[in-house]
This record gives C-alpha cells, structure tokens and sequence, in this order.
C-alpha cells in the first residue's frame, strides 16, 4: 500500500499528503507536550539543590523516578484506552491532568508536591505523546511510517529544548520560580483547546488499514490477540520489537542521565544558570531538528543499521561529558548526543508500526513505550546511586558502557523490518 491508499469499504483516505492539515495540527499539539517537559529540564535540578537543599543525589532525582515510572505505566494504558474509546479522548484526558502541573512547581512548599506534579507531568506526557504517535501512525499509512515518526519527535524536542533555553534564561534573571514555569501554564491552557476543539478521531483509519490486510503472513502476529499476548511478543518474544524495547529503555536511560545529572555536573564545575540552560537546550535542539531527516532515512535505508550506530554515538558522546572539564568540551558532546538521539528516537519506533498489525498496534506502541520510559525511572535510581557512592563522573561512565553495549545486541539480535529493505 503506498501513501495515499483508499479502503474500499470505507472511503478513508490514508498518506500524509491527505491527511496533511491534521497531521500538521498533531505536530503541533505534540510541540506543546515537549515544552511541557522542557520547562523543568534545567531549572528542577537546581531547584533540588538550591531551594529545597536536598543532600543526596538519589533523593534530588526522585521527580524523574516519579515521572518515568508514572509515564511508562501510563503509556501501556494509553494504547489500550485509545483502541477501546478512541484516541481524541485520551488526548483530551492528558491535557487536563496537565492543568495543575505549573501551579504545583510554582507554589510547592516541599519537595513532595514537586514530586506530584512530575507524577501528573508523567501521566500527561505518557497520554498526550502515546496518542499523537499513535494518530500519526494511524494517518500516514506503512509508506511514511519513519517520516511521520521523525516530524513527530522533532516537534517535541525542539519545543523541549526551546523552552529549556528560554526558561534558563529567565531563571538568571527572575530566579528559578515563578516566573519559569509560566510558559508551561500557557501550553497546557493552549493544547487543551486544540485537543478539545480541533483534533478529529484517526481510529476509523487504523480500521481502514486493517481491513486492507486481513490476513498477516507471520502467524504470530494476527489481529485476535490479548494484551498479554501483545505484550509477551512485543517485549520478548519478537526480536526485533524486543530489541527496541531493550534500547528505547537503555536511551531514555541516558536521558534521565542528561536530565538530572548533567545540570548537576555542570554547576559544580562553575557554569552560570543561563550557559546551563544553553547545554540543556543544545542535546535536545540537535535531537529534534535531526529527526526530520533521520526518520524519513529509515524510510529509505532501513531501521537496524540506524538504531546501532545511534547508540554508539550516543555511548561516545556520554563518556565524553564525563572525560570534559570545560563548556566547549561539554558543549561538543551535547551536540554528539543528539545526533545520536535523532539516529535513535524515531527509528525505534518505526519497527512496531512495521511488525505490529493495525487490529493490536496501538498497544504494542503502548508495551514499547512502557519500557522505553521505564528507563527515565531505572536512569534515575541507577545514576543516582553511583553518584552518590562514587561521584558524579562514576555514574556517567557506567551509563556509557550501559549504552554501548544496548547499541551491540541491537546489532545482534534485531532483523530489518521495513518492508522495502
């Protein structure tokens, strides 16, 4: 099928060029998901140390333990809920339990609240950017699965280091609360309305797909399945969508690494709020406008190659933060960072959009992104740990050789999946 297919029994139209206006709108809405996350990116470890004072380093990462476990739990119901009731729904549920999130980061008088409203931000973004994936998915049809995938993380990464900078700059000149987190008001208050008023229902075009391939080849992947089943293939049983569960983990990982540590590092060694905010800004800028080209590659190269050498990259780059004592330095590996994260992020979720068959693919998208940020929690707890017994430099290598060898059994253990390579 290529883009721009017409199921016969329905009359909707799949391709992105048809479907341009809405994807346009979702690119959009998953823009303001981002910028969600982004407002925190520089500005909460610095809150952690400076407001709340808290001592260990495991203790000051807490809110991405909370974040990370709560949006990958979140994500696995957010596929099922999307089959069950639609996608706009959830979508629209995601944005009003992000309504609290600034008023809490803003006003919270302990360190407890601040880990609430990372338990809302969790599930927000595990609803809101688990539905725009899947209703992207839905409209673009198998030909432009990667390209569809790469507009839709570049979109949020580039809100996410935008808002990064931005809220970097106004914390060294206003101090890190309130005024901060104000830009984070504003997009919750926004992305509701669109949801709300502007986004159409794509799970009629899932239903066309389907219809178009009644009858897989692979016996283990038909359309009658449970969500246990679908979670046993996908998480293991499958190769290749296990070894993309394995490595969507193993980066965002290294994200909550960049999250929480890297701030941290920098600011012992000296760095300004606002150069902090530059380098928490450039690993996401350099991931998100990357996308755009990496996932439409995939289209034409194929999945695998891509995934492993992003990995390595990502590896390299993470030990040379932990090598680097100067802004330069650090600077150079944030850039490497995210050429590796844009070879990476798209990519591996391209592979459920190619094995998972439309009737189940919401909630195979659904167990892949439970692991993928499960790893924001398991990054979190781990990084924590060695910093605070070892150092920071530790816990930045063990996260390195951690990633290199993720990049190693997708190289072994995964097989191509687009269907043209």
């Amino acid at each position: 099928m290529t883009a721009g297919t017409t199921s016969p029994d329905s009359g909707i139209q799949l391709g992105l060029r048809a479907n341009l206006a809405q994807f346009t709108l979702l690119v959009a809405v998953n823009a303001l998901v981002g910028g969600m996350l982004g407002q925190e990116r520089t500005v909460l470890p610095l809150l952690a140390r400076d407001v709340f004072h808290l001592p260990a380093y495991t203790a000051a990462l807490t809110y991405i333990v909370a974040f990370g476990a709560t949006k990958a739990v979140t994500n696995f119901f957010a596929g099922t809920l999307s089959d069950r009731y639609g996608r706009k729904p959830v979508l629209v549920a995601g944005w009003l339990v992000a309504l609290p999130v600034p008023a809490l980061l803003i006003w919270g008088p302990a360190w407890g609240w601040i880990v609430f409203a990372n338990v809302l931000l969790g599930i927000n973004q595990g609803l809101a950017w688990s539905t725009t994936v899947i209703m992207k998915i839905d409209l673009v049809g198998p030909a432009r699965r990667g390209l569809a995938m790469g507009f839709n993380e570049a979109s949020g990464y580039l809100a996410l280091a935008a808002t990064a900078m931005a809220t970097g700059a106004i914390a060294a000149h206003a101090g890190l609360r309130p005024d901060p987190f104000f830009l984070g008001a504003a997009y919750a208050a926004l992305a509701l309305g669109l949801s709300t008023l502007a986004v159409h229902e794509t799970r009629g075009h899932a239903r066309a797909e389907a219809g178009l391939h009644p009858c897989p080849s692979n016996p283990d992947h038909h359309g009658e399945m449970t969500t246990g089943q679908i979670a046993w293939i996908t998480s293991f049983r499958d190769k290749a969508l296990s070894a993309a569960s394995q490595a969507g983990m193993v980066n965002n990982l290294n994200d909550a690494l960049a999250w929480g540590i890297f701030p941290l590092l920098f600011a012992a060694h000296g760095l300004s709020v606002a150069r902090i905010g530059v380098l928490a800004a450039l690993y996401p800028a350099v991931w998100g406008f990357g996308q755009l080209f990496t996932g439409w590659w995939s289209d034409r190269i194929g999945r695998k190659h891509l995934i492993t050498a992003g990995m390595l990259t990502q590896a390299a780059a993470i030990a040379l933060v932990a090598a680097g004592t100067t802004f330069s330095v650090w600077a150079g590996a944030q850039v490497l960072l995210g050429v590796g994260t844009a070879l990476v992020y798209p990519t591996l979720l391209a592979p459920v959009g190619d094995v998972a068959h439309p009737a189940w693919r919401a909630r195979s998208v659904g167990v892949y992104r439970l692991w993928r940020d499960g790893g924001f929690a398991v990054g979190a707890l781990l990084a924590g740990a060695l910093a605070d017994a070892y150092g920071l430099t530790t816990a930045i290598w063990a996260v390195a050789v951690l990633t290199a060898a993720s990049g190693l059994l997708v190289a072994v253990r995964m097989y191509e999946t687009h269907p043209r390579v």
